[in-house]
């Protein structure tokens, strides 16, 4: 089914406007009689944050904003999902058009603004899956017209918690204007200490769900000292590293590169494996870290782990592989795995990191 799908409904989607491609693409999946896959090589499991991940490569938030379809993606071989980014208030975002692809450059940019059913129906939908398993993890965002911000999340957390395996604090989106100021050190001093002791309220009667933090590319290095720091000051369980580039260097598409928005995809590899490695040394084991940005190969999933990830996230790369990109990056991280006679993932973990941090800073 997968292959079928990338042979034949994959280029079509191409040629439609990129928002359409993605309805459909959704609904799809609510429709396709998908088989679950065969269970992953044990090598490929990877514990963190307290979760038992069967394989360490999960879709990133932004595809099933409103957790439609978690269900489904897993039936994809996806080792864990991450819904949202979800806001407490409905949302409809920014006006169309607010996606773009730029095919030459294998990248997207997208100004989507959070759009959202809110967190009432995204709770009612996770809540209708029951016992159905799978790690679903959650992004959670402020409405853009909120004044106080940390609320927003706090509500988020309230009504979320009790269904999903983890919790994404998300200071990092470019489209919500402002809400990457939460990323300054006061701010987002302030933030964690409310999500936290919201998180702590949540458990009440249920587990206590890992909280992460979900960040942007762009962060100086001296804002990432500070973000790091304050993240371990407040035990944070983990980072997200990184969410989209507001920068646009060396794109071929030069049109569609002056579009506002979030650049993904493969221009941003570099620049997100760098800060990947960069925060997994500041960090110095604190607690796990997700790479995001290009993953699109099992080459670049094994880059980023060796850069610090113990677990990846990729979405732009599906629109331009297909969804046998998944099933490849886990083919690959067996043989080199094999290859460096690695007995678990978690040996490679952050092995470059610190040659990474030496590299010129990717141009």
């Amino acid at each position: 089914m997968i292959g079928l799908f990338d042979r034949l409904a994959a280029p079509l989607l191409r040629t439609l406007d990129p928002e359409t491609a993605h309805a459909l693409a959704l609904n799809a999946l609510k429709l396709a009689p998908l088989r679950r896959p065969a269970p992953d090589d044990e090598k490929l499991a990877v514990r963190a944050f307290g979760l038992d991940f069967p394989n360490p490569v999960g879709l990133a938030a932004g595809f099933d904003k409103n957790a439609e379809v978690p269900d489904a993606l897993f039936r994809l071989g996806f080792g864990f999902i991450e819904v949202g980014g979800v806001t407490p208030l409905p949302q409809a975002g920014n006006p169309r058009p607010r996606l773009f692809r730029l095919d030459a450059d294998e990248a997207v940019i997208n100004r989507l603004g959070l759009n959202s059913d809110g967190v009432e129906a995204v709770a009612a939908r996770l809540a209708a899956r029951g016992s159905a398993g799978g790690i679903v993890g959650i992004n959670i965002g402020a409405n853009k017209d909120t004044v106080d911000r940390a609320a927003d999340y706090v509500a988020c957390i309230t009504a979320l918690a009790p269904h999903v395996g983890f919790l994404t604090v998300n200071v990092s989106s470019p489209n919500t204007p402002g809400l990457r100021n939460l990323q300054q050190a006061a701010a987002l001093d302030e933030l964690l200490a409310r999500v936290i002791d919201a998180r702590e309220r949540a458990a009440i009667g249920h587990a206590r769900k890992p909280l992460l933090l979900k960040i942007a590319p762009d962060l100086s290095l001296a804002d990432l000292d500070d973000v790091v720091g304050v993240a371990r000051r407040h035990g944070i369980d983990g980072m997200v590293v990184g969410n989209t580039t507001v920068t646009r260097k060396n794109l071929r598409d030069t049109d569609k590169a002056k579009e506002a928005g979030g650049l993904s995809g493969r221009p941003l590899f570099a620049l997100a494996t760098r800060m990947l490695a960069e925060t997994y040394v500041r960090a110095e084991g604190a607690f796990p870290l997700i790479g995001a940005g290009g993953v699109d190969s099992g080459a670049a999933a094994f880059a980023k782990i060796k850069a610090g990830a113990s677990l990846l996230q990729l979405y732009s790369g599906l629109i331009f592989r297909g969804l046998s990109l998944i099933g490849a990056i886990k083919k690959d991280l067996i043989d080199f795995m094999r290859i460096g006679r690695l007995d678990s993932l978690a040996a490679a973990v952050g092995r470059d990191a610190a040659a990474v941090t030496a590299e010129p800073w990717p141009a």
